[in-house]
């Protein structure tokens, strides 16, 4: 292994340093860059730079002009000879304009940002180097414009403009995450994907069902992992990159390696990522309420309280975190791209840590509340077709098979009884994408089918002796979602500064579940749905001039009701069951957003966005029956008869605003502020605060870039919400937050300060360093049952080969 690895490494050496090469860097950031174009004045010789920087220039003579471009950077002209002489290495300047930022998410195609309606936000792997998110879940957080919510260490409930858990899409290289069992409370899936894998993080701020389909109401999260890169000589190029951080607020341990095969046609990429978390430690300043001061032990099968010897750490929380991605990539010739993505990531047995804080009669209730592992594999292969013909001008076929398990295990304490219910699903999607220019104008159309199948048990497990008994199920047993769904959308130059983006869709939902009655008397056997949901949306982009874009998006989306919705059997809090509902039809949203950038000189940019969303249909949960009973035996404890039902409507507006302010080339200021309200209807026709509508939240970063250094610091801050401002479901949680003067739960504003670093020891290697909440605040971020980290060093070391 020692001899085949010095020989690729030598192999690849020589190649770089013998062959006609040139790399590519970005300036500020000393960042080798993919995807740079070459061309001489004809356009006769071209190339493309590699995910290494690395362009052959042979096709070139030495006294030719060379212009190098990339779509986020001034163009450069040079010659072959200038670009020999500066030792085969040339630095290109930001475009500080980025008015031809690319994004793919609106239509699954490329698109230039300018001539999209809707606000996009676009993260990088730089962001993640720098930031070094532990979660995908932390990676959104740390956007700015997207509100996070965490029940457990092992957990991150996005929140997008006053929607969150099923109403917020989640895609993976194109592939929906959702499934049929995504439910209304918190979800924690998104943390299954590796930060590391991720090359570009791609949110849409409101309604995306027209190209994505049921969930995409409040928005969509598309995050698109690296790929194999090739090599552009006969020989093989062997590259990589290792990674290893610590940080102190929970003892985290990761290390990520991923290696790099190429050859001319085919290319292999393969990554490991693994994390360890302890127990995560709380700031020292804040509210007493948040405090740790017991916990729950179990010792020779007798329950006990103990004292917590530090409070600040929060028992139990923590645990491991494991990713394996596997790529291939095929590609023949300029026609034919074919792809092979293999992601697999599970996790350790983690806590619920909310629900081991609760207290009934003045004493901590569980003895035991948590998650299975995690686990989610997901096979996707993508074929991409260039096409010259009358039909399409670039095809794409994405087919993937996806598997998710879960369990969720309670113990009452004083009882010997654990239960647990454990969950699989097996996910099926083939779509089928197409774009084709007409003139000045583009189409983009496809079909879609999905397959959720779904396998769901209970059981009862005595602690004392290990005997199982059965007990039911979270969710029917060999139930299935399917959807069938037909779209075209089109990107319409109507002027030279202005596009209209306006399209249709439509999906098919067919559900069926059969409900055993061996644990309750169901007064139905069975919920076979089947209907059709029509959305559409227009959007119009203006550059008005240089200074002044505007833009206007009308939207609907809808989310149709899942098994989750339908079928499960859960403890929504103490002294509540919900029960299935087979009579379920979609919820509808309807969306209008304003928005406006302006470009002050090369100095100042604005930007702003308003919304009004209307949520009719609401799945919501309502008080019910069971055969005219409204209180029914769950776990031995009597419970209240609840159940989903289209019983409300919802309203949400808020209002966005950015800004970016470049005092010098290297050093830059950028802020955003997040403002959303809302109401939903009650069953007595009275109004109340909507649950996932968050405070008012955001940041003030001030960057400093040059050669080897990046430093940024930065300002997170939220609002707080009074007792009054709580949703009911939220009232009825005050386990979760602090207590006012009055005794009234009630979620307290905070800020932090923190610090980032980077430093490029040399070409191969880079430091990173990070010390976040500097001032040790004790918070924790609205509806969330865990506080966040204190005071946190952290500090990560990448080296490339």
């Amino acid at each position: 292994m020692r001899i085949l690895f010095t020989l690729l490494f030598f192999t690849s050496f020589s190649f770089g340093i013998f062959a006609q090469q040139v790399r590519i860097f970005d300036l500020q950031t000393g960042e080798p860059i993919e995807n740079a174009s070459l061309y001489n004045t004809e356009k006769s010789h071209s190339a493309v730079s590699d995910a290494a920087g690395f362009v052959d220039v042979s096709a070139f003579t030495n006294g030719e002009t060379i212009f190098i471009s990339h779509v986020s950077h001034l163009t450069k002209k040079t010659t072959k000879a200038a670009l020999i002489a500066a030792g085969n290495v040339v630095y290109l300047a930001d475009d500080e304009n980025l008015l031809n930022e690319v994004v793919l998410s609106v239509s699954k195609f490329e698109q230039k940002e300018r001539e999209v309606a809707q606000k996009i936000i676009s993260l990088d792997a730089e962001d993640v180097e720098l930031k070094n998110p532990q979660t995908a879940a932390d990676l959104l957080d740390q956007s700015g414009q997207v509100f996070v919510q965490k029940s457990q260490l092992g957990g991150g409930s996005p929140m997008i403009r006053g929607f969150s858990t099923n109403r917020l899409l989640i895609t993976v290289d194109g592939v929906r995450m959702n499934t049929a069992i995504f439910r209304s409370g918190n979800l924690q899936n998104v943390i299954n994907i590796d930060p590391l894998t991720v090359d570009q993080t791609e949110v849409i701020l409101g309604p995306g069902s027209v190209i994505y389909g049921s969930d995409a109401v409040g928005g969509v999260m598309n995050f698109y992992t690296k790929r194999p890169a090739f090599s552009f000589e006969e020989t093989t190029s062997f590259s990589g990159q290792a990674l290893t951080r610590y940080a102190t607020a929970n003892n985290e341990k990761t290390g990520h390696v991923e290696f790099n095969i190429g050859r001319k046609k085919w290319a292999f990429l393969s990554s490991i990522s693994y994390s360890d978390f302890d127990d995560l430690r709380m700031g020292s300043h804040g509210p007493d309420d948040y405090l740790r001061p017991e916990y729950v032990v179990t010792q020779n099968g007798v329950d006990e309280v103990v004292e917590n010897e530090n409070p600040l750490v929060q028992v139990p929380t923590g645990f491991d975190l494991l990713n394996l991605t596997q790529k291939v990539r095929f590609m023949p010739n300029a026609v034919w791209d074919f792809n092979l993505g293999l992601h697999y990531s599970t996790t350790s047995d983690y806590a619920r840590y909310d629900r081991l804080t609760r207290k009934r009669d003045g004493q901590l209730r569980a003895a035991e509340w948590y998650y299975g592992p995690q686990t989610w594999f997901m096979g996707n292969f993508q074929i991409d077709k260039k096409g010259n013909g009358d039909f399409y001008d670039e095809a794409r076929l994405n087919a993937a098979i996806q598997y998710f398990e879960e369990s969720r295990n309670d113990r009452d304490f004083g009882k010997t009884d654990l239960f647990t219910t454990q969950e699989q699903v097996n996910a099926y999607s083939l779509s089928a994408d197409f774009t084709k220019k007409l003139r000045e104008h583009r189409l983009f159309y496809g079909l879609e089918y999905v397959l959720n199948r779904i396998g769901s048990y209970g059981k009862q497990t005595d602690s004392t002796n290990g005997s199982e008994t059965p007990t039911a199920s979270r969710y029917p047993d060999d139930s299935s979602w399917q959807s069938f769904a037909a779209y075209v959308s089109g990107q319409f130059d109507i002027a030279e500064a202005l596009t209209l983006q306006t399209g249709l869709r439509y999906n098919q939902i067919l559900v069926n579940a059969t409900f055993d009655d061996a644990f309750y008397d169901f007064p139905f056997e069975e919920a076979d749905l089947n209907f059709g949901n029509v959305t559409g949306s227009a959007g119009l982009n203006w550059q008005t001039n240089e200074t002044l874009n505007l833009r206007l998006n009308l939207g609907t989306a809808f989310r149709a009701p899942n098994i989750d919705d339908i079928g499960k059997i859960f403890d929504s809090e103490p002294g509540s069951v919900v029960v299935p509902n087979p009579d379920l039809k979609a919820e509808y949203a309807y969306n209008v957003e304003i928005g406006a950038g302006l470009r002050l000189g090369e100095k100042l940019r604005l930007d702003f966005a308003t919304y009004y969303t209307k949520l009719n249909n609401a799945l919501v949960r309502r008080d019910f029956n069971l055969n005219g009973e409204t209180t029914i035996d769950y776990q031995g404890e009597p419970s209240t008869v609840q159940a989903i039902q289209n019983a409300a409507s919802a309203e949400v507006y808020g209002l966005e605003a950015g800004l970016e302010y470049l005092f010098t080339k290297n050093l830059k200021l950028t802020s955003q502020i997040n403002i959303t309200d809302g109401s939903q209807e009650e069953d007595d026709g009275s109004e109340a605060p909507l649950r996932h509508a968050a405070p008012t939240f955001g940041n003030t970063h001030l960057i400093y870039r040059m050669k080897r250094w990046k430093f940024d610091a930065s300002a997170v801050y939220n609002g707080q919400f009074d007792f009054d401002e709580l949703a009911p479901s939220q009232v009825g949680n005050a386990y979760l937050y602090a207590l006012d003067a009055n005794g009234n739960p009630y979620s307290p504003r905070w800020y932090t300060l923190n610090l980032y670093s980077e430093y490029q020891i040399a070409k191969n290697w880079k430091a990173t360093a990070a010390l976040e909440n500097i001032t040790d605040q004790r918070y924790r971020p609205y509806s969330s049952g865990i506080s966040a980290p204190g005071r946190n060093f952290i500090l990560a070391l990448k080296v490339g080969f």
